[in-house]
């Protein structure tokens, strides 16, 4: 069984919008979290859905789910305090509803750029390795941060990735990390993935595009609108 945990759980402070979470800013009439829901919903290998979402969006977020026929979503949650707590959360929801050997793939709802491929390869890498982190390749030069407006080390780009999203794992094992880290006084992470790693998983990786981008700022949901621009354009002249 595969399921999504969907994280849509900011408030859209970067984005300098004062209206609404930029998870539910708007492209074409379709908000950005339903982009990202429908490719979840409509691969073939997907089993359900869970949204980690804002608590006063929750009613706002259903309406959307319903609106949009997606079908596959079984819970809208409200999230934690931290993005760790809140994807502690969904993890948890989700080990109400499914077995422990169930993959998980853990993603962000202002994350639209995925594709059915992407899907694919995570579900395969966690049957085959236990784990997936979705990255694509670095594509500037990459500098540690000096002291005293001094460059660090300067790493060699060609060695280097850029973690996205999904993230991949087993359930029972997402569950039991989660509850391990937070016991521990650990409440916050940067991502799943940093995660497993500080708890002895080996955390392997599955090629990306560099077009899988979270949108966070204002520049971001431009490249979004560019990218959406340039596929509809192709799906209609072929190019």
């Amino acid at each position: 069984m595969n399921i999504a945990i969907i994280f849509a759980g900011g408030t859209g402070q970067r984005m300098n919008t004062k209206t609404k979470p930029k998870q539910f800013l708007e492209l074409h009439g379709k908000p950005i979290i339903i982009y990202t829901l429908e490719y979840f919903d409509q691969h073939e290998l997907i089993d359900g859905i869970i949204v980690v979402c804002v608590e006063e969006w929750i009613d706002y977020c259903q309406s959307l789910v319903d609106k949009f026929h997606i079908e596959k979503v079984k819970a809208i949650i409200p999230g934690g305090e931290t993005g760790m707590l809140s994807r502690f959360e969904g993890v948890k929801k989700a080990s109400e509803l499914y077995p422990n050997d169930t993959i998980c793939l853990m993603h962000d709802g202002v994350r639209p750029m995925i594709d059915h491929d992407i899907i694919s390869q995570n579900i395969e890498s966690v049957e085959k390795f236990g784990s997936a982190v979705t990255v694509a390749q670095a594509v500037e030069t990459i500098a540690v941060r000096g002291s005293d407006n001094k460059v660090g080390q300067i790493i060699d780009r060609s060695k280097c990735q850029m973690a996205k999203a999904p993230q991949s794992f087993r359930l029972g094992e997402l569950l039991k990390v989660h509850q391990e880290s937070v016991d521990s006084g650990m409440t916050d992470c940067i991502d799943t993935a940093y995660l497993m790693q500080l708890s002895g998983y080996d955390v392997y990786t599955v090629e990306g595009s560099a077009e899988n981008i979270k949108i966070t700022t204002p520049t971001d949901f431009y490249t979004f609108r560019a990218l959406m621009d340039i596929r509809e354009n192709s799906q209609i002249f072929g190019v």
